[in-house]
């Protein structure tokens, strides 16, 4: 476990190393985002070849991780081509000065690599792991999975096509999956999460890869998701009664109109 850690911690190192260097040559560092989801894949199959004698379970979580991280980086690749620098990133960018380089290095691309260590830590154990079999842990795990693939990768979808029509300029999406919670792909992404920590622990210490759930949800609520996107939106009236009808996360059934 230690050894594919540590392989797990060069490669990530490496990899968000040469984020950093494309960032510096583009002048965007917005590919810290992009890049993001593909590094999940890049530690999930590393550690899926560093284990010799491949179980069913090394092969689905190893599947569902680089569906996952696929999916999730060319749609945010599309979402944002010839859009420039997240406006966060430029921001950054102006107020960081001289010291933007340095900041960069270390405050976007090393931390969303040592964060992205955390949450991968699920998939190194799994990997890491030579249980052989598939228990009701692993059956109950897929199928959450696949509940928060369907809610992030259909929410991502529903507000695509909802900001491509220009009759919705202005307007808050408060249809499909958006009736019943006011993030359903940050929702989806957590509980992907959740259903492979439930994979986890059918293999020994897989009680401790609840630190990958617990990180990313966490995150999602309180730092870079919800709150931070929800701030855009604070003078907007009808964000304010989509928000006093809706549940934030998890989702349920929206709240009776004011009469």
């Amino acid at each position: 476990m230690i050894a594919f850690l540590s392989y797990a911690a060069l490669a990530i190192f490496c990899y968000m190393s040469i984020l950093f260097v494309i960032a510096l040559f583009k002048r965007d560092n917005s590919i810290a985002d992009i890049g993001w989801g593909f590094g999940f894949v890049i530690v999930a199959l590393l550690t899926f070849f560093l284990e010799q004698g491949f179980t069913a379970r090394h092969i689905l979580v190893t599947a569902l991780v680089v569906i996952w991280g696929m999916r999730l980086s060319t749609h945010i690749y599309l979402r944002n081509r010839g859009k420039g620098e997240d406006p966060r990133y430029a921001a950054w960018r102006k107020n960081w000065g001289n010291w933007f380089v340095v900041r960069s290095f270390f405050q976007v691309f090393m931390l969303q690599g040592l964060l992205l260590l955390f949450i991968a830590y699920a998939i190194i154990l799994v990997n890491s792991s030579s249980e052989a079999g598939l228990s009701a842990l692993d059956i109950c795990g897929l199928a959450v999975w696949i509940i928060g693939f369907l809610f992030e990768s259909i929410g991502d979808l529903q507000l695509k096509r909802f900001i491509a029509d220009e009759q919705n300029r202005g307007h808050i999406l408060n249809t499909g999956l958006w009736r019943y919670t006011r993030h359903p792909n940050y929702f989806g992404e957590a509980t992907m999460w959740w259903g492979i920590f439930l994979i986890a622990l059918s293999v020994p210490y897989g009680w401790t890869a609840i630190i990958s759930p617990a990180v990313i949800t966490f995150l999602l609520l309180r730092v870079s998701g919800v709150i931070l996107l929800e701030k855009e939106f604070t003078d907007n009236e009808e964000f304010k009664e989509y928000k006093r009808r809706t549940s934030a996360f998890i989702p349920w059934f929206p709240k009776a109109e004011k009469s």
